[in-house]
Protein backbone atom coordinates (compact mmCIF):
# COMPACT_ATOMS: atom_id res chain seq x y z
CA UNK A 1 0.00 0.00 0.00
CA UNK A 2 1.31 3.38 -1.02
CA UNK A 3 1.01 5.93 1.77
CA UNK A 4 1.75 8.88 -0.51
CA UNK A 5 -0.15 11.79 1.01
CA UNK A 6 0.27 13.93 -2.09
CA UNK A 7 -2.83 15.88 -3.08
CA UNK A 8 -1.99 15.54 -6.77
CA UNK A 9 -4.30 13.28 -8.81
CA UNK A 10 -3.07 9.87 -9.90
CA UNK A 11 -5.19 9.88 -13.08
CA UNK A 12 -6.33 12.30 -15.76
CA UNK A 13 -9.68 12.81 -17.46
CA UNK A 14 -10.07 13.44 -21.16
CA UNK A 15 -13.20 14.04 -23.20
CA UNK A 16 -14.27 13.11 -26.70
CA UNK A 17 -17.11 14.90 -28.55
CA UNK A 18 -20.06 12.58 -29.26
CA UNK A 19 -22.98 14.75 -30.35
CA UNK A 20 -25.06 17.82 -29.83
CA UNK A 21 -28.78 17.79 -29.34
CA UNK A 22 -31.75 20.08 -29.08
CA UNK A 23 -34.76 18.86 -27.10
CA UNK A 24 -38.01 20.86 -27.42
CA UNK A 25 -39.58 21.57 -24.02
CA UNK A 26 -43.12 22.29 -22.88
CA UNK A 27 -43.47 25.11 -20.34
CA UNK A 28 -42.54 23.92 -16.84
CA UNK A 29 -45.33 22.60 -14.64
CA UNK A 30 -44.78 23.66 -11.02
CA UNK A 31 -45.75 20.86 -8.63
CA UNK A 32 -44.77 22.87 -5.54
CA UNK A 33 -41.90 25.17 -4.59
CA UNK A 34 -39.50 22.20 -4.67
CA UNK A 35 -40.35 20.55 -7.99
CA UNK A 36 -41.12 21.32 -11.61
CA UNK A 37 -41.81 18.82 -14.37
CA UNK A 38 -40.77 19.77 -17.88
CA UNK A 39 -42.14 17.55 -20.66
CA UNK A 40 -39.84 16.88 -23.62
CA UNK A 41 -41.85 17.30 -26.83
CA UNK A 42 -41.16 15.06 -29.83
CA UNK A 43 -38.85 16.55 -32.44
CA UNK A 44 -35.71 18.54 -32.07
CA UNK A 45 -32.54 16.93 -33.33
CA UNK A 46 -29.55 14.81 -32.40
CA UNK A 47 -26.39 15.22 -34.52
CA UNK A 48 -22.88 13.88 -34.14
CA UNK A 49 -20.13 12.24 -36.18
CA UNK A 50 -21.72 8.79 -35.69
CA UNK A 51 -25.37 9.55 -34.87
CA UNK A 52 -28.33 11.51 -36.27
CA UNK A 53 -31.89 11.46 -35.01
CA UNK A 54 -34.60 13.19 -32.99
CA UNK A 55 -36.50 12.88 -29.73
CA UNK A 56 -39.73 10.91 -29.57
CA UNK A 57 -42.22 10.45 -26.71
CA UNK A 58 -41.97 9.76 -23.83
CA UNK A 59 -39.53 12.09 -22.16
CA UNK A 60 -39.45 14.59 -19.30
CA UNK A 61 -37.33 16.31 -16.68
CA UNK A 62 -38.30 16.04 -13.03
CA UNK A 63 -36.51 19.17 -11.82
CA UNK A 64 -35.96 19.40 -8.05
CA UNK A 65 -35.39 22.85 -6.62
CA UNK A 66 -33.22 22.58 -3.53
CA UNK A 67 -33.55 24.99 -0.55
CA UNK A 68 -30.27 26.62 -1.73
CA UNK A 69 -31.89 27.38 -5.10
CA UNK A 70 -29.75 24.80 -6.94
CA UNK A 71 -31.72 22.72 -9.46
CA UNK A 72 -31.16 18.96 -9.62
CA UNK A 73 -31.99 17.36 -12.95
CA UNK A 74 -33.63 13.95 -13.30
CA UNK A 75 -34.17 13.49 -17.04
CA UNK A 76 -35.35 10.54 -19.11
CA UNK A 77 -35.85 10.60 -22.86
CA UNK A 78 -35.99 8.56 -26.03
CA UNK A 79 -34.02 9.14 -29.21
CA UNK A 80 -34.98 7.64 -32.56
CA UNK A 81 -32.07 7.63 -34.98
CA UNK A 82 -32.48 8.35 -38.69
CA UNK A 83 -31.94 4.62 -39.35
CA UNK A 84 -34.70 3.54 -36.93
CA UNK A 85 -32.77 2.62 -33.76
CA UNK A 86 -34.13 3.57 -30.35
CA UNK A 87 -31.80 4.90 -27.67
CA UNK A 88 -32.90 5.60 -24.11
CA UNK A 89 -31.09 8.50 -22.43
CA UNK A 90 -31.21 9.25 -18.71
CA UNK A 91 -29.24 11.73 -16.69
CA UNK A 92 -28.87 13.65 -13.49
CA UNK A 93 -27.18 16.97 -13.22
CA UNK A 94 -26.86 20.31 -11.49
CA UNK A 95 -27.99 23.79 -12.50
CA UNK A 96 -26.71 26.67 -10.39
CA UNK A 97 -28.51 29.81 -11.45
CA UNK A 98 -27.76 33.31 -10.33
CA UNK A 99 -30.81 35.34 -9.22
CA UNK A 100 -30.62 37.13 -12.57
CA UNK A 101 -30.38 33.96 -14.69
CA UNK A 102 -33.26 32.29 -12.78
CA UNK A 103 -35.45 35.34 -13.34
CA UNK A 104 -34.53 35.57 -17.02
CA UNK A 105 -35.16 31.84 -17.52
CA UNK A 106 -38.57 32.05 -15.82
CA UNK A 107 -39.40 35.08 -18.01
CA UNK A 108 -38.83 32.97 -21.14
CA UNK A 109 -35.54 34.57 -22.22
CA UNK A 110 -32.98 32.60 -24.22
CA UNK A 111 -29.94 31.86 -22.04
CA UNK A 112 -26.56 30.42 -23.02
CA UNK A 113 -23.80 28.71 -21.09
CA UNK A 114 -22.36 32.21 -20.49
CA UNK A 115 -25.52 33.27 -18.61
CA UNK A 116 -25.86 30.39 -16.12
CA UNK A 117 -22.96 29.88 -13.67
CA UNK A 118 -23.09 26.05 -13.75
CA UNK A 119 -25.17 23.62 -15.86
CA UNK A 120 -23.69 20.11 -16.23
CA UNK A 121 -25.35 16.70 -16.52
CA UNK A 122 -24.09 13.11 -16.79
CA UNK A 123 -26.07 10.99 -19.28
CA UNK A 124 -25.95 7.27 -19.81
CA UNK A 125 -27.54 5.52 -22.77
CA UNK A 126 -29.22 2.17 -23.36
CA UNK A 127 -29.97 0.54 -26.72
CA UNK A 128 -30.26 -2.89 -28.31
CA UNK A 129 -28.89 -1.54 -31.61
CA UNK A 130 -25.55 -3.10 -32.56
CA UNK A 131 -24.62 0.06 -34.46
CA UNK A 132 -25.02 2.24 -31.36
CA UNK A 133 -24.04 -0.33 -28.70
CA UNK A 134 -20.87 1.70 -27.98
CA UNK A 135 -23.16 4.18 -26.17
CA UNK A 136 -24.03 1.44 -23.63
CA UNK A 137 -20.37 1.31 -22.58
CA UNK A 138 -19.50 4.95 -21.83
CA UNK A 139 -20.21 7.71 -19.36
CA UNK A 140 -20.93 11.06 -20.97
CA UNK A 141 -21.19 14.65 -19.80
CA UNK A 142 -23.66 17.23 -21.12
CA UNK A 143 -22.63 20.88 -21.25
CA UNK A 144 -25.61 23.19 -21.74
CA UNK A 145 -25.31 25.43 -24.81
CA UNK A 146 -28.72 27.18 -24.76
CA UNK A 147 -31.97 26.97 -22.83
CA UNK A 148 -35.30 28.72 -23.04
CA UNK A 149 -38.53 28.15 -21.10
CA UNK A 150 -41.98 29.00 -22.45
CA UNK A 151 -44.05 28.13 -25.50
CA UNK A 152 -40.98 27.84 -27.78
CA UNK A 153 -38.86 26.26 -25.04
CA UNK A 154 -35.90 24.00 -25.65
CA UNK A 155 -32.56 22.93 -24.25
CA UNK A 156 -29.44 22.41 -26.37
CA UNK A 157 -26.42 20.43 -25.17
CA UNK A 158 -23.00 19.35 -26.37
CA UNK A 159 -22.23 15.79 -25.24
CA UNK A 160 -18.78 14.35 -24.50
CA UNK A 161 -17.53 10.90 -23.51
CA UNK A 162 -15.39 11.03 -20.37
CA UNK A 163 -12.30 8.84 -20.50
Amino acid sequence: MNNDSSSAPATQLTTEYVMSYLAPLDPPLAIDEGMMIVNVRPGGWVKGPNITGEFIAPGADWLRIMPSGVFRLDVRGLIETDDGAHIYISYNGIIKNSEESAERLNNGELLTDKDIPYFIAAPTFQTSSEKYSWLNEVQTINKMVEIQFGEAGYVKYDVFIVR
